[in-house]
């Protein structure tokens, strides 16, 4: 039974969101603040799929409709925009992302395009210049797929170059990570070390670690790094967020922050960045569990549109396996290319069981990192089980709106089961372009049929929420919706039997970065499309990506951000 003080905590929650939620009673007469006009506008809106013109008063739409109607709504103190062959779409929405990790991509040792351990080593090189002896050179972006040979990085690669400093790269997925001999000595790792529950420890032919470590193995060096000061850590998520508005995204679902071990403070420092008006985009947020972050809001109760409307706090991240480039994603069959190895499970599930009862109790969504198969159907199943042991009666939502986050490999017996569950795919296309080059040979020609299925879970009625898993990828919203229409790498290469009928329409793909984001986040009657009183959270492109070839939607760009209103970008 939820207690009273609970209780009244969730109908003062949801009390503050309906105050920002309803929409401006405005005269029609009085001027319009913003106004969009003279191209295309696509507004996701079922009676009005395209518009000519759209206007906005304060946070909220206030027509759409012609061009030659929504002069009414110009005065004096009116900002016109003419599209001409520029287009407008409601606000881009980043399903999945980490905010921080983005922003800490762009100010520590970046090791994206690295060609190979070579040049790893010369950027290595460089940062060790600029260090004193014994200071940590931290990093990450660097992914073996398209180097010769394809292999992963190892101590020795780095202690030639950084003989004096602890270094700790992690690749581009976030879930391995190689440190060289200083940093495993300061963290204790030598040939005796038994990897932790969830994760591994690579080792050469005699033993030795190679240094490269596998998901909750990266725990063991991660907690000898010192932590960034406050400053630090202000800074990664206001980077991130300038360089999302940048590129036309006007909301972010941030999947968990920095600290696997706890991200409450996350919350309280982007609350507190908000009122300073330092993040001009809307972040919706989630914090891991099970653990402490997720017991201080299970505790606490979910917060709805703080900051008007800019900020939620109201999901808890779960983590069930790693990665499937680095191996760790857990699979019903052994990997094909690694004869006996199945992935990592990663974690506590007798706490994570507790943890999604009390969940559904206090009306906190929950998003489930699950990439292999195995992972997947344990998610499904874990979900009906809370489902069952806790039924709507009992629930502080009825309809919880569960998210499965990656759903990157799927059994063909599982894929029905998301739309009998309510369970959301919440799903990035660039990963099928990224891993199209070793997938294959990670799951044999079967299983691949199961792999980034958008259209297989679509044809079943499920909401696809789309994201980029940024820092993981690149995080453009243009790469995304490319990658879900053209389901071809950057160069147009696809690769034999890579399921090009799992691609989607232009409109299907743009769905998922709009409408789709917006029930994810219980925001549908808000955002997601552009119609009178929803927020103007508008979207506009340097070109017509509904009607121009594939490739070149890889060129088209943002030319400005507005959120509530606000321009908060602009060419």
């Amino acid at each position: 039974m939820l207690r009273g003080d609970h209780l009244a905590a969730i109908r003062r929650a949801l009390a503050a969101w309906l105050a920002v939620a309803a929409p401006a009673r405005i005269p029609a007469q009085e001027p319009a603040d913003l106004v969009l006009r003279g191209g295309r506008i696509y507004t996701m809106a079922e009676g009005q799929p395209v518009a000519e013109a759209v206007a906005a008063r304060g946070d909220r739409i206030v027509f759409v409709g012609s061009g030659a109607e929504v002069a009414r709504f110009v005065g004096p103190g009116t900002r016109v925009v003419e599209l001409g062959e520029r287009i407008a779409v409601p606000g881009l929405t980043d399903a999945h992302c980490h905010l921080a990790a983005i922003g800490r991509r762009e100010l520590v040792l970046n090791l994206e395009g690295a060609t190979g351990p070579d040049e790893v080593a010369r950027r290595l090189a460089a940062r060790v210049r600029e260090v004193r002896p014994g200071e940590w050179i931290t990093g990450r972006g660097w992914i073996e797929t398209h180097w010769t040979p394809r292999r992963f990085l190892t101590r020795a690669d780095l202690d030639h170059v950084a003989p004096r400093n602890p270094v700790y790269l992690e690749r581009a997925d976030g879930h391995a990570a190689v440190a060289n001999g200083v940093a495993l000595q300061l963290a204790g790792i030598n040939r005796g070390t038994r990897p932790p529950s969830g994760g591994d420890i690579l080792r050469d032919a005699g033993g030795e670690p190679t240094g490269m470590l596998i998901d909750n193995a990266m725990l063991l060096v991660e907690s000898r790094i010192p932590p960034p000061s406050a400053a630090e850590l202000d800074r990664f998520f206001v980077v991130g967020a300038e360089r999302s508005v940048r590129l036309g995204w006007t909301e972010v679902h941030d999947a968990g922050g920095l600290d696997l071990r706890g991200d409450w403070d996350e919350v309280d420092r982007l609350r507190r960045l908000f009122r300073e008006r330092r993040i001009k985009l809307r972040v919706y947020k989630a914090v891991y569990g099970p653990g402490a972050a997720a017991d201080s809001l299970l505790r606490r109760g979910p917060s709805v549109g703080e900051s008007g409307g800019r900020f939620t706090a109201r999901t808890i991240k779960l983590r069930l396996d790693g990665a499937l480039g680095s191996r760790g994603a857990l699979l019903l069959q052994p990997y094909s290319d690694a004869r006996g190895r199945h992935g990592l499970l990663t974690t506590d599930l007798p706490a994570s069981r507790a943890m999604l009862r009390e969940a559904l109790r206090r009306g906190i969504q929950v998003e489930t990192h699950a990439i292999g198969d195995s992972a997947n159907r344990l998610l499904l199943d874990l979900y009906a089980e809370a489902f069952e042991a806790v039924p709507p009666p009992a629930r502080a939502v009825r309809e919880p709106r569960w998210r499965d986050e990656h759903t990157q490999v799927l059994a063909p017996a599982d894929i029905p089961r998301f739309r009998a569950l309510g369970v959301i795919p919440s799903m990035q296309p660039s990963h099928a372009i990224s891993d199209l080059h070793f997938a294959p040979a990670r799951l044999g020609p079967d299983r691949v049929r199961g792999a980034y299925a958008w259209r297989s879970l679509l044809a079943t009625g499920v909401v696809l929420a789309g994201g980029s898993d940024a820092p993981v990828e690149r995080g453009e919203p243009m790469i995304e919706f490319y990658a879900a229409v053209a389901r071809r790498d950057t160069n147009g290469f696809q690769g034999p039997d890579w399921q090009p009928g799992q691609a989607l329409t232009r409109e299907e793909a743009l769905r998922m970065f709009t409408t789709g984001p917006a029930f994810a986040a219980f925001e549908e009657d808000r955002r997601g499309s552009i119609e009178v009183g929803k927020w103007a959270d508008f979207t506009v492109l340097s070109a017509d990506i509904m009607r121009i070839p594939e490739q070149e939607i890889l060129t088209t760009r943002a030319v400005m951000t507005v959120v509530g209103g606000d321009v908060v970008y602009s060419e």
